[in-house]
């Protein structure tokens, strides 16, 4: 799945293009991918409306129209958002073509199409100044990067959590934008051990994580920088930060910093690579 610096990617990519663009109709091919509204208003409603700009808190895109209408998007686990010239042969799996022009029918026409293999992503049209009760994208917490992430604000939300503080990462209700691939990348960088139980950290752990949390997401943001050029010749799925993956997708080469194998367990279901030396379990 996208996590946040992917698809901070994908907006840096995609806004420069597609601002300014009117939106001369929309195809849906599997209703289902429209979550809000039905698939036939969504289509009638985006019908010559212009993209003013786009946004993105945590893994979600937004894409806001002249009309302070917006379009709220999760990728989920396969989900990718290519533009590309009208006449290009499309990816499999495309379920909604946007078809783009630029202002009064000049410039090539473009096309912004979502394809998604295994369809759990999903889309939804709100109206200016509607309340959007559909999405979640409210339900979410801080970014990563924001100023007010202290290790005070983290003790605040799990230091009272018997849950692993992996899985206390995961939870976008309180930090937007952490997925299974920089969890594992933070609690390196922090020196603990994933399946510890947050309510057994102390203060200079959860100091080490609230440095190391917009760390690694800055790191990997910048890494991931790739030309509009490059994302269409990639199919927007040719991310740059595999190469720079200290622990994650590692498991049995030596650890970048003592050189002991990495390990993988599982927390909370989902499969997690530490280092068993520079990651210890309990502390003593």
């Amino acid at each position: 799945m996208p996590e946040l610096p992917e698809v901070e990617t994908i907006k840096r990519v995609l806004e420069p293009q597609i601002q300014g663009l009117v939106v001369e109709k929309v195809t849906v091919r599997r209703p289902e991918v429209t979550a809000y509204p039905g698939a036939e208003e969504f289509c009638r409603r985006l019908a010559g409306q212009t993209i003013s700009h786009m946004a993105r808190k945590g893994k979600f895109l937004v894409i806001w129209l002249n009309s302070n209408d917006r379009i709220v998007l999760h990728l989920r686990m396969t989900g990718c958002l290519l533009l590309t010239p009208a006449g290009c042969p499309e990816e499999k799996h495309t379920h909604i073509i946007f078809s783009l022009a630029g202002s009064g029918g000049k410039g090539d026409p473009m096309e912004l199409r979502f394809s998604d293999t295994r369809r759990f992503g999903r889309f939804w049209l709100l109206g200016k100044e509607e309340e959007d009760t559909y999405s979640g994208i409210g339900r979410l917490g801080i970014e990563p990067l924001d100023g007010s992430l202290t290790a005070e604000y983290l003790n605040t939300c799990f230091g009272k959590r018997r849950k692993a503080v992996k899985e206390c990462l995961l939870d976008q209700s309180a930090i937007a934008g952490i997925g299974n691939i920089y969890s594992d990348e933070i609690l390196f960088a922090a020196g603990i051990y994933p399946a510890r139980p947050a309510n057994s950290l102390g203060m200079q752990e959860w100091e080490k994580l609230a440095a190391a949390i917009p760390e690694r997401i800055s790191y990997f943001t910048e890494r991931n920088q790739i030309t509009p050029e490059e994302y269409l010749e990639t199919k927007g799925k040719d991310y740059r930060n595999t190469p720079f993956l200290q622990v994650y997708g590692q498991e049995g080469k030596p650890c970048p910093k003592c050189k002991t194998p990495l390990c993988r367990i599982v927390v909370g279901g989902r499969g997690s690579i530490h280092c068993p030396a520079c990651q210890r379990g309990m502390p003593g």
